[in-house]
């Protein structure tokens, strides 16, 4: 494998492009989610939340940014496939992410009389790119197609990986927050959950059934065994989170990082899950990695390039995490 370019060079683009899309998920996952939870919040409230994810949204967009652009440049006929398929429901994501980023902006230079305002924009370009991912998440899963079952099983996917993201943005408020606040959280967090299960159910499900290949690659011998671990564990970790969540905050605020921790890692094997259901396809059941790649020669110019801008954003994501750790304060008054 190592000595052909032609396999290994795709193979590590696509490692880097599901890294990518893995940590955007999660950590613009959980911003995404506080404003979903705008809702839920009373006013007051609300400087706090937006307190506890200014310092790294922005980072956090970013790595959406290079997975799409790893998409590009290194499988250039899968993106054109990929992205036209899904043509509307990526215009309503980029909608909602501009809706979010000028809601984001504004509500703290407003004046006092149109903070609610942007607070409402705010909660709708969150909630609308949510489940705009959620939208594309289920259409991949069933292949692309557009169909009357399928948009009714991608309107599912949606609103689950929105409870998702609502989820990871209540376990980030109780790590974030203290208080009556951070009782709140937890409670949202814990309904976030429950409709989050329903969502991996239903795509854990759908996959196999959604392709002959997947089914065997899921439920022929010794994969089925082999792979056992994986929802089982993913089971532990939804009822771990849910009972951690019941009982959260603890005497002191101990641990309350890790109901993030969990729900992250809930994430996590559900990615794991969906790549080795799909791979080496990156269009389901129509094109494989290997068939969609740029030139070798292309690709090792790029990954030049990507060894460089890789660890920078990583270096400069975590870099903000530590110099904005702790407790999120409030905000000034308008």
């Amino acid at each position: 494998m190592f000595d052909d370019p032609a396999v290994w060079l795709p193979f590590v683009f696509a490692a880097l492009m599901g890294l990518a899309i893995l940590i955007y998920v999660v950590l613009d996952g959980y911003d995404l989610g506080v404003g979903i939870l705008f809702a839920l919040a009373e006013e007051d409230e609300k400087d706090r939340m937006i307190a506890a994810i200014g310092p790294f949204w922005d980072a956090n967009e970013t790595w959406l940014v290079l997975a799409v652009g790893l998409l590009l440049v290194a499988f250039p006929a899968a993106h054109g496939i990929i992205l036209g398929a899904l043509y509307l429901p990526v215009a309503l994501l980029l909608l909602g992410l501009i809706l979010r980023g000028v809601a984001f902006e504004f509500r703290a230079k407003a004046h006092v009389g149109w903070k609610r305002l942007w607070n409402r924009l705010f909660f709708a370009g969150s909630l609308l790119s949510a489940l705009a991912q959620g939208f594309m998440l289920g259409m991949y899963t069933l292949g692309l197609a557009w169909s009357a079952g399928n948009v009714a099983f991608a309107a599912l996917t949606a609103v689950c990986v929105a409870a998702g993201y609502a989820m990871l943005g209540g376990a980030w408020l109780v790590f974030k927050t203290e208080g009556a606040l951070q009782v709140k959280a937890a409670r949202w967090a814990r309904l976030g959950l429950i409709a989050c299960a329903i969502g991996f159910a239903a795509i854990s499900a759908a996959s196999p059934l959604a392709s002959p290949r997947i089914f065997a690659k899921w439920f022929g011998w010794p994969e089925i065994a082999l792979l056992a671990p994986l929802p089982l564990a993913a089971g532990a970790a939804f009822l771990g989170l849910f009972v951690l969540l019941g009982r959260m905050p603890l005497k002191g605020d101990t641990w309350s990082w890790l109901p993030f921790l969990g729900g992250a890692a809930i994430f996590l094997l559900a990615f794991a899950g969906l790549a080795y259901s799909f791979y080496p396809f990156i269009v389901p059941d129509r094109l494989t990695i290997y068939e969609t790649a740029s030139a070798p020669e292309s690709l090792t110019v790029i990954l030049a390039g990507a060894l460089v801008v890789v660890p920078v954003i990583a270096g400069y994501s975590a870099l903000s995490y530590w110099i904005f750790r702790g407790k999120a304060g409030d905000l000034y008054d308008h």
